[in-house]
Formats: C-alpha cells, structure tokens, sequence
C-alpha cells in the first residue's frame, strides 16, 4: 500500500484475544485453570488487554461465559483490562446483558469492556433456533440497545425478538467515560458499518487471515464513511488487530514448539467442515501451511523470534494503513510453558520496540559515546590530581 505523509500507525497497546482453543484429550477444568493464570501472567507482564470469548458449541472454545470468566480473572490481576470478546448479541435480552456488563464495570474498578459481534458458529445458534442469516441484523438491533442502556439512555424499543420498556440500567458507569465497546469485524464490513454508526471502536478478527488482511482496508473504508454519516471521528488508535503468533529465542526452536498443537487446530477446522485436510496428515505439513498460505479460522501465523514479530507488525501497520492495539490470537502453539515464555519474548522485546520504551536510554547511551572523550579526559585529570595529592 503506498501510502502519502507521515507514516502509518504502528500499534503501541498489546494484548491478547482469547477463544480460548482447546483440544479434546485434556482436562477441561485444567485447561480453564491455565487460561485464568496466563490472564494474571500477562497483567504481571504488563499486557494492556484481554479478550475472552463466548462459544457454545463444537468442543474447543469452552468459555460459555466470558462475564464469569473476566469476574475470577480481575480477582487475581491489577492493571489488565479484560473485554468480552465477543458477547453474541443475538443470545442475549439486551437489557440483561448490559446488566450484567455494568456490574462488571463495577466490579473490575473500570476495566471490563465490551465487544459485540452477531455470533461466529452456526451450531450455537441452530441450538437456540435462530436463523443464522439473521443473525447480523439481530446484532445490529441489540447493540442498538446495548449502546444507549450504556450510556445512561432509558430505552423503549419493540423488535421480533426483544422488547423494552423504558428500560434503564440501576448503576451508572463506574468512571465517566464509561465501558469501552467495539464490533467484532472479519471480512464482511457489517461490523465495520455497526462500529461507525455508534461511534464505537473497530476490533478486526481476521487480520492474519489473508483474504480478512485483504478486506481491512475496505473495512476501514467502511468504518469511516459511517463514522463521517453519524457524526463520529474514526480514530486509528481505538482499531485493534488480531493475528497468531509463537516466539522462541531461535526459529527453529519455534517451529519445533508449534508442532505440540497445530493438529489440535487442524483438527477442529475438520470437524467444523466434516472432512479430512490433505495438509493435516503430520504436525509439519500443518505447520507449512500456517506459515504459508494459511489455516481456516487462524489465517498466516507468525512462528518464529521477536525480529520475525517486529516485522510483521509493521507490515499490518502498512497494508491497514495503521492501528493503536495488536491483539495475539492465543492458541495451543507450544506446551504451556512454552507459551507462557512466547508472550515473555513479546513483553521483552517486542513492545519496547512500538513503546519507545528505550529511546531514552538510547540516546543517553549515544550522548555518552559523543562525548566520551571529553568525559575520559575528566576523569583521567581527576585522578592524576588524586594520585598528586596523595603524594
């Protein structure tokens, strides 16, 4: 993308978007029991986000409940804040859900957020009965609601799936700016269209896939052009990316560690599609795939060290024509402790490097090496005075 002016946004807030994936041979209790510590180890990292999800159905995303989730998670952290991502809308009475969300605000002293989307598997929504080709413009009619309970509206509202009647929610916003919301986004641009017109942030799920990658401009096309018809400011910096990605010290130590639960990912892809996957035989030619041309659902991973990250978060920034948050898609890409260290190797020198956490210490450090000579000479006259006095 060739782009005019200054350069595009290059993201300076990281976090997380968890699903969470989990294959079917462990222990479900384990597996939820390792997602609430990876969320208190990426506060203690200083990870800026979270984002839980809310699935129902097909075995792997076993969070029905991001709210409870995000509840027991801001119980053992401090700074993190922690977003549903995404809350279903078409499964929810508005009115309950933003209940519940305000009590969260509450209860995470202002760091809950809310992210909205019309609901990813068709099998959650067959089991409720819901028309999957409806489901977006429920979600548009819910957020509606959702937006203005919210803000403090009180909202009388009739459509074929929900009523209110001059509903209000009993708590206002723990801090005055209220709960932070965005619209779930992969390459349709409805979420795109829904973000806009509430004025609300944009959160692109699709990013490392390459057709989503290709949509993002559109996208964000999208987004502005709503935002402009509604009287809304897009801001790049409230746009948020998600992509996988496994760090190691070496490439090669990454890619071996990957191979722990790439078929995992296969695995459910098939089961979701009832077919077998010519590249999932073995752990290696998943992997050649990934890396490749890519995964259904998790797109083109980045397996490899932090210059391999640094890397391609700059190539995002340039074909989206920039972005505020990096998301990590968290998967089973390495045995726990292997991951654990993968977003250790990001929070060590990935994040310094968008920060500008260093630039300080760097240009101390070529201050110093200017002037060098004149400090040593100092020096040097210091101690032959010493050495003189001593005499």
């Amino acid at each position: 993308m060739d782009h005019q002016g200054p350069a595009p946004l290059t993201p300076t807030r990281f976090g997380t978007f968890l699903a969470p994936y989990h294959g079917l041979a462990s222990n479900p209790a384990l597996q939820l029991r390792r997602d609430l510590d990876l969320v208190r180890h990426l506060d203690a990292l200083g990870f800026d986000e979270a984002w839980i999800g809310e699935h129902h159905s097909a075995g792997y995303e076993t969070i029905a409940s991001p709210e409870v989730f995000i509840a027991a998670a801001a119980e053992h952290t401090r700074r993190i804040r922690l977003g549903t991502g995404v809350n279903s809308l078409p499964y929810h009475h508005p009115l309950i859900l933003a209940d519940r969300i305000r009590q969260l605000d509450h209860q995470t002293t202002g760091r809950v957020m809310l992210g909205a989307g019309p609901g990813q598997l068709a099998s959650d929504a067959f089991m409720m009965g819901i028309d999957p080709l409806r489901q977006r413009a429920m979600m548009a009619e819910a957020l509606e609601a959702v937006v203005r309970l919210l803000r403090g509206e009180t909202v009388t509202m009739r459509t074929d799936w929900f009523e209110l009647a001059q509903a209000r929610l009993q708590l206002r916003s723990h801090r005055p700016e209220g709960v932070e919301l965005a619209v779930a986004s992969t390459v349709s641009p409805t979420g795109a269209v829904q973000a806009g017109r509430h004025g609300i942030g944009l959160l692109s799920l699709a990013a490392g896939d390459p057709t989503g990658l290709a949509a993002l401009t559109g996208n964000w096309a999208a987004y502005e052009k709503s935002c402009a018809e509604h009287g809304h400011t897009a801001d790049r910096a409230a746009w948020r990316l998600v992509v996988p990605m496994h760090l190691a010290e070496t490439a090669t130590e990454a890619r071996e560690q990957a191979a722990y639960g790439v078929l995992h990912l296969v695995r459910y892809i098939e089961g979701l599609s009832d077919s077998t996957l010519p590249w999932g035989r073995t752990a290696q030619d998943a992997l050649d795939r990934w890396t490749g041309e890519g995964l259904p659902v998790f797109g083109v991973a980045t397996i490899g060290t932090p210059a391999d990250a640094v890397a391609r978060i700059e190539a995002l920034a340039e074909a989206s024509g920039g972005f505020g948050t990096l998301l990590l898609l968290d998967l089973p890409t390495g045995t726990p402790e292997a991951k654990r260290r993968s977003y250790e190797l990001f929070a060590e020198y990935v994040v310094p490097h968008f920060t500008g956490a260093n630039r300080a210490r760097e240009e101390s450090m070529a201050w110093a090496r200017a002037h060098s000579e004149r400090f040593l000479g100092a020096m040097r006259a210091a101690v032959d005075a010493a050495v003189g006095e001593a005499r």
